[in-house]
């Protein structure tokens, strides 16, 4: 028993420490507990070595005994692997390229509407100059044939696009359905349902939640809001009109048949 609470002991200061030290570190809260559990699971391994030893087994009762062990092992494992979001290469690649499209897109954008505005400042300054000449007395050159005169237009204004389903766009590529139950799909208890989440916030009040998650919390959900289950990065993520997207979307769900726990205002 001495043996035990020693090691128990141990487990618990090198769990401890290594929890900190993951914390110091920089460590997703996640891992600062793997690591524990770690120390933990070593300590265990260490009491097991001084327990008696088990009967022998032989036979068909050693084969029986076998299958259990493997079958409650790959149980264990399963059941413990279904509790984290899954992870697919191809979806998180397609889903990276999304989020970078519009931003290329706007960044060519600019780059055109630049050289519009300097090839309109040539022009003006072409312009200019042929009217000194014709003020002097000069003759206008003609332009050779087959040749025509190329006057840069206004850029064409980007469609605007439904703003709703860029929003539900947005919520699949921020994978909102880890913590959140919508249409009755995803969530994994870490948020609130939000299918009448449109009856219960306002669009400004929506924005707040989204970039400082302390700002609302929802009712019931006490230990979450403490743990900082939300984390605090779309304000950095995400671009002003992806998150008024998100924000037009959450603000059509109002289905009422959905009981969406009450937003409790904190700041």
């Amino acid at each position: 028993m001495g043996n035990v609470i020693k090691k128990s002991v141990a487990g618990l200061v090198v769990g401890t420490a290594l929890f900190g030290a993951a914390k110091a570190l920089g460590f997703p809260l996640v891992f600062q507990i793997m690591f524990f559990c770690y120390a933990i699971l070593g300590a265990v391994v260490f009491m097991m070595l001084d327990a008696p030893s088990v009967k022998p087994l032989y036979g068909a009762k050693a084969v029986v005994a076998l299958v259990v062990f493997y079958v409650i092992l790959c149980a264990v494992y399963i059941a413990g692997a279904s509790l984290w979001p899954q992870y697919d290469p191809e979806d998180e690649k397609g889903k990276i390229e999304k989020i970078l499209a519009p931003k290329r897109k706007a960044s060519e954008q600019g780059k055109a509407e630049e050289l519009i505005a300097r090839a309109k400042e040539l022009e003006e300054k072409a312009e200019a100059i042929m009217a000194r000449l014709k003020a002097v007395g000069g003759e206008t050159i003609a332009e050779p044939p087959g040749t025509d005169s190329v006057k840069p237009g206004a850029a064409p204004p980007a469609a605007a696009g439904d703003l709703v389903a860029l929003g539900k766009e947005q919520w699949e590529l921020q994978e909102c359905y880890n913590c959140h139950k919508l249409f009755g799909q995803g969530g994994k208890k870490r948020g609130p349902e939000l299918d009448n989440i449109g009856n219960l916030m306002t669009p400004e009040q929506l924005k707040q939640k989204i970039l400082d998650p302390q700002s609302w919390m929802a009712e019931g959900f006490e230990k979450e809001y403490e743990k900082k289950k939300m984390p605090d990065k779309y304000k950095e993520l995400m671009e002003d009109r992806e998150i008024d997207a998100l924000v037009a979307f959450l603000a059509t769900l109002k289905n009422t048949s959905v009981n969406t726990p009450r937003p409790i205002k904190k700041k």
